[in-house]
């Protein structure tokens, strides 16, 4: 029989949960992974992974193919609505005083290398499984550890350990977002941010002329309306931006759009309970503005490996987790929240990019004692 300390269930299998899986497992735990859907999650169109993302991808022997895959923009540039540049932001210096790349990739694709990383290790993972409240209680009984990775906006696990149900937060704003392929040399090794009054159109380039993107404003939510309603929408209000925003709406893989009223959440007291515990969006969703839902969601699962192999008691031990990351990704709730306001506002005006020695102290807070 195996010994129940040695066994960890995970809830969700999104980025969180799949790096926790593989780290969980390379350190000697049995992982069963339960995913309501019947493949991999890879909902969304692209995602950029920071520095402090590659630095525990690295950890995970993953850097090199997803640096393969993806694209390794050298700045990123802030324009208004008419196409006139308003600052810029030197990657390429985050980059070197981190002493890891900054790597743009499709979700899927990233899911795929995920997944795949999984699958070499033989991970035990259940699809078109959905884990009910009541079946945590089976599961706490079963498990050395509990953990919900199963995404912000309708987490089970953290409805166990939050009864009144925590409610995420509506922002104020729709994001539209989609993938092109344009012609190479459209776009250069840039990503770009177009910002309006209320309106915001950010592209970001891979490589080869493909990019994702998305298109944003100020909006009540309104679900019963159709994708097609919200894609005509945007045509109409980015259709006089600049010609990089119209050579991507008129190339957008139309299966590759989706509709999304941005919520995220306030910073929560505690994140377990007795041998359950909420990562990733589960816990602590930061908005997109922010630039770091993926990037901390692989900082906690790097994290909570690095404290189960302290071998200590388990309480400790998810105490100890939760006060070593509440600080930053509240800061970063904070920060994409700010940004959000900035831009959504109907008086924004640019603000001062932040410097590269600032940005790189702040992503790479926690690991750089750690690095090998």
């Amino acid at each position: 029989m195996i010994n129940n300390k040695n066994r960890i269930a995970i809830v969700g299998a999104g980025i969180a949960g799949i790096a926790l899986a593989i780290l969980a497992t390379k350190q000697g735990y049995q992982v069963r992974l339960y995913e309501r859907d019947s493949t991999v999650s890879s909902m969304g169109a692209g995602v950029t992974l920071w520095p402090n993302a590659m630095f525990v991808l690295k950890q995970m022997g993953l850097e090199k193919e997803i640096e393969r895959i993806g694209g390794m923009p050298s700045y990123m540039r802030q324009f208004n609505q008419y196409g006139i540049r308003q600052g810029e932001f030197d990657i390429d210096e985050v980059n070197a005083l981190s002493g890891c790349n900054s790597v743009t990739i499709l979700r899927r694709d990233l899911m795929n290398i995920l997944a795949k990383a999984l699958d070499d290790l033989a991970v035990d993972i259940c699809f078109n499984y959905s884990i009910t409240v009541e079946d945590i209680g089976r599961l706490k009984q079963e498990f050395y550890l509990v953990v919900g990775a199963d995404g912000r906006m309708n987490s089970v696990v953290r409805e166990t350990l939050y009864p009144e149900k925590v409610q995420p937060c509506y922002q104020g704003f729709i994001n539209i977002i989609g993938i092109s392929q344009l012609e190479e040399g459209v776009i250069d090794n840039a990503i770009h941010d177009f910002r309006g009054l209320g309106d915001r159109f950010g592209i970001v380039p891979i490589k080869a002329g493909l990019c994702f993107w998305a298109g944003g404003w100020s909006t009540d939510i309104d679900k019963k309306r159709p994708l097609i309603y919200w894609l005509d929408e945007m045509n109409k209000r980015f259709m006089n931006w600049p010609n990089l925003v119209q050579n991507v709406l008129n190339s957008y893989e139309k299966s590759s759009t989706s509709c999304i009223f941005v919520h995220d959440l306030d910073p929560l007291p505690y994140w377990h309970q007795d041998n359950v515990l909420i990562i990733g969006d589960a816990a602590h969703a930061p908005l997109p503005t922010s630039g770091q839902g993926a990037c901390q969601a692989l900082e906690d699962a790097w994290h909570l490996a690095n404290s189960l192999a302290k071998k200590d008691e388990l309480d400790n031990v998810l105490t100890g987790f939760y006060q070593q990351r509440i600080v930053k990704t509240s800061a970063t709730q904070s920060i994409g929240r700010q940004l959000a306001q900035n831009i959504f506002s109907n008086h924004s005006e640019p603000k001062p990019l932040v410097s590269a020695d600032q940005l790189t102290e702040f992503w790479m807070q926690g690991l750089e004692m750690k690095q090998t």
